[in-house]
């Protein structure tokens, strides 16, 4: 009978043993990963349902059907081998000149409002430009790929920035502002990951600043002479004077915005009103609730501690995201997962910046929390490559 413990305790290790040993059901699932967004996609599935329940211009069957074809598209590609895609640059660069210039076709394209074209028309509306920034990720990390992570040749710098300027001039077209910031955005990333020189990377930053300021200078001699503005459109342009002067603005339809918006989260205080219980959404006196202002809504009815969850969901994301991007074996991959968390800051960022008059108004929508089917299947697509250069650079680390 005194040997029955120590039997019993050899027993033990060797159970522990054969179930360490035993083979995850889904070994390519980065379970951290799939929680929080898991959370991060019920949470505004939750605050979207808020939103467009007393709306009659929004189908919240719509939103539940993008996340469950977002999810089949993030299994596909989680499962694809990101490095495949490496050697066609000029694929994805065709692809997004393509993508980008098609509401331009006749009979395809549809009118987004306020002069804008980027919308086509196949059975439902869809933002081809939204799409594409999946091609642009891809487009940027393959050419940056191509220098392994030292680009100081400055006519190969000028090169591979003239490539990235491609998608961001298309997009002008339409004009699409808030999507062609964010492909500048991706860029910017890509170039800093893909180790383009500092000097470089400064005098690219200065040259954009000049631009911007040549712009509204050449606009107002345009204006000057013709009447009209023709580089911006007035509404852009009301949105930064808006941005810079939020006193007295509440006349302009911006400035309507941007005073509602403020009001929306104030009023939520520390703990909100309740769910479901907000005002400024439910009476109207809150424009584009679901998309633009969705922040808002959560604000005011969950309050900034429901304000710091969300934001806690984010950097948990982020986090994540960052350590996929360190282990990554390959400059491809890595510069792959770092322009999507760009992206994702860079909208995070304008949005919640916006609502709260710290950002021009630009209508960029919020990350897995923004209404629109389009913008969650792409969403779901950018997991999907994260989740591909960590299940396949796990696999070579297992052999």
């Amino acid at each position: 009978m005194a040997q029955l413990p120590q039997i019993d305790s050899l027993r033990r290790p060797n159970a522990a043993a054969s179930a360490a040993s035993k083979p995850r059901r889904f070994p390519w699932l980065h379970l951290p990963l799939a929680i929080v967004i898991t959370l991060l996609v019920g949470y505004g599935l939750i605050i979207v349902y808020s939103a467009v329940r007393a709306d009659g211009d929004y189908q919240y069957s719509r939103q539940l059907g993008g996340v469950a074809v977002g999810l089949v598209f993030m299994i596909l590609v989680w499962r694809f081998d990101y490095r495949r895609l490496s050697d066609y640059t000029t694929l994805f660069l065709i692809i997004n000149v393509v993508l980008i210039m098609s509401p331009h076709i006749p009979g395809l394209g549809t009118d987004a409002g306020m002069g804008a074209r980027s919308w086509i028309k196949l059975g439902m509306q869809i933002q081809p430009g939204e799409f594409a920034k999946i091609t642009v990720i891809l487009l940027d990390a393959s050419v940056m790929a191509r220098y392994g992570g030292n680009l100081d040749d400055p006519r190969e710098y000028v090169k591979a920035l003239g490539i990235m300027m491609v998608p961001f001039l298309c997009i002008m077209t339409q004009p699409d502002l808030g999507t062609g910031l964010v492909y500048l955005c991706i860029a910017a990333f890509a170039l800093v990951m893909g180790g383009a020189n500092t000097k470089y990377l400064l005098i690219t930053l200065g040259l954009f600043v000049a631009a911007v300021v040549a712009v509204f200078a050449i606009d107002e001699v345009i204006k000057s002479s013709t009447g009209e503005y023709k580089l911006l459109k007035q509404y852009q342009r009301n949105r930064l004077l808006v941005f810079m002067d939020q006193s007295g603005t509440a006349t302009t339809d911006e400035g309507y915005n941007l005073q509602q918006a403020k009001v929306a989260i104030g009023s939520g205080g520390l703990f909100g009103k309740g769910l479901f219980q907000g005002t400024q959404h439910s009476l109207g006196l809150l424009p584009e609730a679901p998309t633009d202002f969705i922040f808002c809504v959560l604000a005011e009815e969950l309050g900034f501690l429901g304000a710091l969850v969300l934001l806690g969901l984010y950097i948990a994301l982020v986090l994540i995201s960052f350590r996929i991007a360190r282990s990554s074996g390959d400059l491809f991959g890595m510069v792959i997962v770092m322009c999507v968390v760009g992206m994702w800051l860079f909208q995070i960022l304008e949005n919640i910046g916006m609502d709260c008059g710290l950002m021009p108004i630009t209508g960029i929508p919020l990350p897995f929390m923004s209404y629109g089917s389009s913008f969650m299947v792409v969403n779901f697509v950018m997991l999907g490559m994260i989740g591909s250069v960590w299940s396949h650079n796990a696999t070579l680390k297992q052999h």
